[in-house]
C-alpha cells in the first residue's frame, strides 16, 4: 500500500511512477514515451497499454510549464457571430488544429480596454500566441503589442514600421471595384452606408468612396451617404435615414450585416432591387448568398487572411528571430443578381384569365 502511494499524486491519480511500475520499465523511458519523444517498439508498447490499463492522464500544467509552450493559441475579435468573423475563425482552426494545437476565441466587443487587456494578459502566457484583429488601432495597443512576450499576429491595418506581424487587405480598393461596377451598369445617384469613421474599416471605406466617385467624375451628394454601424440593425436605420432625404439608384455596403439590413429597409419602403436600386455589400460572406435577390459583394478574403495569419504565427512560435513580416489579401467582386444593369426590366407576368 506504501508503494501504491508513492507512485499515485496527493489527488489519488495515476503518475508516471505508476505507468513505469505497471509496464516494468524505467521512469524515464516512460516519460519519454508519455511526452513523445519516442522509444523503442517494445517500450512504447507497454507504456501505452499501461497507462491505458491504470488511467494515466498527462498533467497539462506540469508539461506546459516544462516545455515552455501550452500547445493553445488565441484568437480576439470584434463579435464572434459577424459572419466575416466565422468564416475567418474556421480558417484558423484548421491551421491550428493541423499543427496539433487548440484555439480559444475571446469576442471584445471591440472595445479598446478590452483588446489592450487580453494583450497584456499574455504575460501570463496562457497560450503560445495570439491572432488579434482590431478595428481601432490606439497607441495603447502599439505599445502592449510591443511588449507581447508572445508572438501576436494583426489582422488588419497597420503602420508599416509597426514591430508586429501583419495580415492585410485593401478595404479601399475593395469599395473601388464595388462603384467601378455600378458606374458601369449605368448607375449615377450613388449612396454609401457606412459603419462608424473612427474605426480602421470604417476610414478606409469612407476614402475608398470618394476617391472611386471623383474618379469617375461623379460630384458626391453627402445626402447619400450615412454613417451606422458594422450591424443589421443600424445598417437598415442608416438606410431609413438615407431614403428619408435622397433617391439613390445604388447603394454601396460598408459589410455584408449592412447590406441586409439595407435590403430590407429598402423592400419595406416599396424599393425593388435591382430594377429600382442596385445593392454591394462587402466581405462577401454566406449571407450574400442566402439572401434573395443574392447580393453582390466584395471579398476581402477573410479565409484567406485568417490562414495566412496562423501560418505566420506558427512561424513565429517556432522562430522567434524573424524579422516582422506582412502579407496582403487582393480584394475582389462577386456580382449577383442585386446588382443587375439599369436597364434590366423585369419581364411583366402573363395574366391568366379564366
Amino acid at each position: 500500500m506504501g508503494r501504491k502511494r508513492l507512485q499515485e499524486s496527493a489527488d489519488g491519480r495515476p503518475t508516471v511512477h505508476t505507468v513505469a511500475a505497471r509496464a516494468g520499465v524505467s521512469i524515464a523511458s516512460a516519460s519519454r514515451v508519455l511526452n513523445g519523444v519516442g522509444g523503442s517498439p517494445e517500450t512504447v508498447r507497454k507504456v501505452r497499454e499501461a497507462a491505458a490499463e491504470v488511467g494515466y492522464v498527462p498533467n497539462a500544467i506540469a508539461r506546459s510549464l516544462q516545455s515552455q509552450r501550452t500547445e493553445l493559441v488565441a484568437l480576439a475579435v470584434e463579435d464572434i457571430g459577424n459572419p466575416v468573423y466565422v468564416e475567418m475563425m474556421r480558417a484558423i482552426e484548421s491551421v491550428v488544429a493541423d499543427s496539433g494545437r487548440q484555439l480559444l476565441v475571446h469576442a471584445t466587443g471591440g472595445r479598446i480596454d478590452n483588446e489592450t487587456a487580453l494583450l497584456r494578459r499574455l504575460a501570463n502566457r496562457y497560450v503560445d500566441g495570439m491572432i488579434v484583429s482590431p478595428i481601432r488601432v490606439t497607441a495603447d495597443h502599439l505599445t502592449a503589442l510591443q511588449d507581447s512576450p508572445v508572438p501576436v499576429v494583426v489582422v488588419g491595418q497597420l503602420a508599416e514600421d509597426a514591430p508586429v506581424d501583419n495580415v492585410r487587405t485593401d478595404s479601399r480598393r475593395g469599395i473601388a471595384l464595388a462603384v467601378d461596377h455600378l458606374v458601369a451598369t449605368g448607375r449615377r445617384r450613388i449612396g454609401f452606408v457606412n459603419g462608424p469613421l473612427d474605426t480602421v474599416p470604417g476610414a478606409a471605406r469612407d476614402a475608398g468612396f470618394r476617391t472611386a466617385l471623383a474618379a469617375h467624375g461623379i460630384v458626391l451628394d453627402e445626402n447619400l451617404v450615412e454613417v451606422g454601424d458594422f450591424q443589421y440593425a443600424a445598417g437598415r436605420d442608416a438606410t431609413e435615414r438615407l431614403l428619408a432625404r435622397a433617391e439613390p439608384d445604388a447603394l454601396v455596403c460598408a459589410n455584408d450585416l449592412i447590406a441586409v439590413g439595407a435590403l430590407h429597409a429598402l423592400l419595406a419602403r416599396g424599393r425593388q432591387v435591382p430594377t429600382d436600386v442596385a445593392l454591394v455589400g462587402m466581405d462577401d460572406t454566406e449571407l450574400a448568398r442566402m439572401m434573395f435577390p443574392q447580393l453582390s459583394s466584395v471579398s476581402l478574403g477573410s479565409a484567406e487572411r485568417g490562414r495566412r495569419a496562423a501560418e505566420l504565427l506558427l512561424q513565429r512560435i517556432a522562430d522567434p528571430s524573424l524579422p516582422p513580416r506582412r502579407a496582403q489579401v487582393a480584394p475582389s467582386l462577386a456580382v449577383r443578381a442585386s446588382s443587375a444593369p439599369a436597364t434590366h426590366v423585369p419581364a411583366p407576368r402573363e395574366e391568366v384569365t379564366s
